[in-house]
């Protein structure tokens, strides 16, 4: 798995309605520690929500993973509320009108869930308890 950090300046072209909540980690002090973690890396993220309850937000495009029949595979890691939420796109694409349906890969978002986590782990030398 490949992460491609998607910048301010393109967040909005790569974000897609279809992206949905893959995992809430409740562990304290995670969202505080992959924050400073990517900050570290990319400075500045994707984008800054004006809420208390949503402080950061790091979007990517993910290589090496198929979301087909979606063009394209997006993982956003950001705090909600205290916590760490991870959210994504796979097993989601747009229909004709724009609105999300399900793809056939829907019934693999929890394998997937676990990828993601596994990979944040080893790539920012974090523990997950959750």
């Amino acid at each position: 798995m490949q992460l491609e950090f998607v910048p301010v300046e393109e967040f909005y072209f790569a974000l897609t309605l279809a992206v949905r909540t893959l995992d809430d980690l409740t562990e304290a002090g995670l969202a505080e520690q992959v924050e400073n973690r990517l900050k570290q890396e990319f400075g500045q993220p994707s984008t800054v929500a004006a809420a208390s309850q949503n402080t950061y937000n790091y979007v990517f495009r993910v290589r090496d993973v198929d979301n087909s029949p979606a063009n394209q595979l997006i993982l956003s890691i950001a705090d909600w509320q205290g916590n760490l939420r991870l959210s994504s796109d796979y097993g989601w694409t747009l229909d004709a009108e724009r609105k999300p349906i399900r793809t056939d890969k829907f019934s693999q978002r929890t394998v997937f869930s676990e990828q993601v986590r596994s990979h944040l782990q080893h790539w920012l030398q974090l523990a997950f308890a959750s």
